[in-house]
């Protein structure tokens, strides 16, 4: 199953949209969620009963709009509403524990102005035990590329192995790109032919492992100067989707997230795949 949150928002529409979209390519039913605080679905009386009265009635507005959102996306789809007591972000991700994917939108109602992600969108790519994407606006025309950012590290190869898949199932191409770019005081050091080549080599050798369980994918290997985040987004400008794993190569011990992670949180050009679980194809054993 998957699971999308819904909170009245514009862009919580667009992550409905898009989670309808997904639940028809993988053939899965959707479950659309909206939160509201414990005692709203708790029995209270007096003024409070009032209230929570009134808040119900909101919450279940919210879900309505929402279910027919997803099935003006995808008619055929079979779409299911749940109303979640607590927290957004534990609520979310506690219903999430058995769904193959919970998709958000990138900023809700309570966003605060030129804040680029809200608060419940961060901290379900954060905790999530689940793979997450993150709906920013949609291009309205995408073309039809995958784009995974891929540094050798174990998360980053579990997002290759997610992007095949959506790939595949998208009938898109596949576009791996590592960033290059080794930083000194000054900026970062020129671009080096031969070290490029090496890295090409290598990720094409990364790429090729996976490719084997999707033969029929279109696939692009890229090696780009730069820094990441820069990369990233102009590679993902007007893609389907960016998909980067939740940790790469150099992060702390103990971090939830990695730092070109979070940066692509606030900055990615499409919707974003954080990828949190295992998939099928384990990473090299030299890795």
């Amino acid at each position: 199953m998957i699971i999308a949150g819904a909170d009245g928002s514009r862009t919580g529409l667009e992550a409905v949209g898009w989670a309808a979209t997904e639940a028809a390519l993988r053939q899965e039913p959707l479950i659309v969620a909206h939160t509201v605080p414990k005692w709203v679905c708790e029995e209270v009386t007096g003024y409070y009963a009032e209230v929570g009265r009134w808040m119900r009635e909101g919450a279940e507005s919210v879900l309505t709009s929402a279910r027919d959102r997803a099935l003006r996306e995808r008619p055929s789809i079979t779409v299911e509403t749940k109303l979640l007591p607590g927290d957004p972000r534990s609520a979310l991700i506690n219903a999430s524990r058995n769904a193959e994917l919970l998709v958000v939108g990138s900023r809700g109602i309570g966003g605060v102005r030129g804040l680029l992600i809200g608060s419940v969108a961060y901290g379900v790519a954060a905790h999530a035990r689940t793979d997450v994407v993150l709906v920013h606006e949609r291009p309205s025309s995408p073309r039809a590329e995958v784009v995974v950012g891929v540094d050798g590290s174990p998360g980053s190869l579990r997002a290759l192995a997610f992007g095949f898949a959506e790939a595949e199932l998208r009938r898109a191409r596949l576009r791996a790109v590592q960033a290059w770019a080794w930083p000194h005081p000054g900026g970062f050091e020129p671009a080096d032919r031969d070290g490029e080549e090496k890295h090409l080599r290598t990720l094409r050798g990364l790429v090729a492992r996976y490719r084997e369980r999707h033969p029929d994918v279109d696939m692009v290997a890229e090696v780009v100067h730069g820094h990441p985040v820069e990369v990233l987004r102009e590679a993902a400008a007007g893609a389907e989707l960016l998909v980067v794993g939740s940790r790469g190569h150099g992060q702390l011990a103990g971090m939830l997230m990695g730092s070109i992670s979070q940066a692509m949180l606030h900055h990615a050009p499409c919707p974003l795949a954080v990828v949190r679980r295992d998939h099928p194809l384990e990473p090299p054993p030299d890795i």
